[in-house]
């Protein structure tokens, strides 16, 4: 990801020395200064667009953050072939026993079958009501995810109602908060003891409680929804998705735990990196008409200082680099107030409906390098292209004409 603004760096360092002898720097930075109301608004405006453009990249990589987190290298999920979620694949207990067999299972983390259903809940600020994905595990399944760690309350006690809810949608709900409880269906009421957390991952947006107890309020004892089983190196999987897909008795899908949520976080991060993209597609647009428009008019009101720079001896390609250096820096100055300025988005929450299990997962903006730095290239980038043409019209100003303006 980084590769094309290292290349623009190197090639910049490169030729640096080429533009500071033949770019007259002073007069630019004092250009800039001379204009402020009109250097601040157009930085302002390209603030903007890379405040957008930047928050877009960083929701992306909450997105990928949040769902690929929760996925090992040395698990795998196996789903009904078919299905590509939990939420729609139905698997037989009987099969449960016969995935142990395989010698590439690992004997200390096991196997496990899980049920994955959605409950609609109303919202605790009364703004309607939303899904949430109830996972219902059995009592090794807590210690299965050595990422869980219990924020406060305790753990469920098997084989009864209780359940611990991730911290990620902790009272966002009506009932879904410690002390708490909430209907999986009529009667069949959930009673929320604990809090957890699991390294900020999709986990942290689920309820977990006792497989059981969860299967009989909905009527489905006979089956789980997914299996995960532990192997013994992360290089063992194919030997046992080989194992498994190929065995008559079986027709299940074989997944890294890892690979299957990095599918399901695919279509949520492309239509929202697709959104944010289009918006700041649009505003550079705008931003780089508006660097244009500031260029140009710094080139109609500063011909005679064009045709005294020309008189002294600069080239038409000294001219052409001093506007756009002009421009690229006001632009870069724009690039990094609207870089400092997006971090302040990496303390906001944001609540998505997963596109795979329709359930509300919660997302924060997740700052990265390759996120500041594609920003401050799309900045630079923007005035560059937004001061092309007014460069070239004023490279083309002929001494003579513009001693006489």
């Amino acid at each position: 990801m980084l590769a094309p603004i290292l290349l623009v760096l190197m090639v910049f360092f490169v030729t640096l020395p080429l533009w500071v002898r033949s770019v007259p720097v002073q007069y630019n930075a004092r250009s800039l200064l001379v204009r402020k109301v009109t250097t601040l608004v157009t930085a302002l405006g390209i603030a903007l667009v890379v405040f957008v453009f930047a928050g877009s990249l960083m929701l992306r990589e909450g997105i990928n953050r949040v769902l690929t987190a929760a996925g090992r290298a040395d698990t795998v999920v196996i789903l009904r072939k078919g299905s590509d979620a939990e939420l729609s694949s139905a698997i037989g207990n009987e099969y449960i026993g016969l995935f142990r067999g395989p010698a590439q299972v690992s004997q200390a983390g096991g196997v496990i079958g899980e049920i994955v259903i959605v409950v609609t809940a109303d919202r605790a600020d009364g703004f309607g009501a939303s899904n949430v994905l109830v996972r219902g595990m059995p009592p090794d399944g807590f210690a299965f995810r050595p990422e869980l760690k219990l924020a406060s309350g305790r753990m469920p006690r098997p084989g009864t109602n209780e359940a611990i809810v991730g911290r990620g949608i902790s009272g966002r709900f009506k009932g879904i908060a410690p002390g708490q409880s909430f209907e999986l269906r009529r009667n069949r009421p959930l009673q929320i003891v604990g809090e957890f957390t699991a390294d900020g991952s999709s986990y942290e947006s689920e309820v977990w409680g006792d497989l059981d107890v969860i299967r009989r309020s909905l009527g489905r004892e006979a089956v789980v929804s997914s299996v995960r089983v532990r192997l013994n190196r992360p290089e063992d999987f194919d030997a046992y998705r080989q194992t498994i897909e190929n065995d008559k008795r079986f027709s299940m899908k074989v997944m890294r735990e890892a690979d299957y949520y990095q599918k399901q976080s695919q279509a949520l991060s492309t239509f929202l990196g697709g959104m944010g993209l289009a918006a700041a597609i649009l505003f550079s647009l705008a931003a780089m008409i508006g660097a244009a428009i500031t260029m140009n008019g710094a080139v109609a009101h500063r011909t005679r200082e064009i045709g005294t720079l020309r008189a002294l001896g600069f080239s038409r390609r000294s001219i052409l680099l001093s506007f756009l250096t002009e421009a690229t820096v006001l632009s870069l100055a724009g690039g990094v107030i609207g870089v400092i300025a997006v971090q302040l988005l990496s303390l906001v929450k944001v609540p998505i409906i997963n596109f795979q299990t329709f359930s509300e997962i919660v997302l924060r903006f997740q700052v990265a390098p390759g996120v500041l730095a594609w920003s401050l290239w799309f900045s630079g980038l923007m005035g560059l292209l937004g001061g092309l043409f007014p460069a070239i019209r004023a490279s083309r100003v002929s001494p003579v004409e513009a001693m006489r303006a």
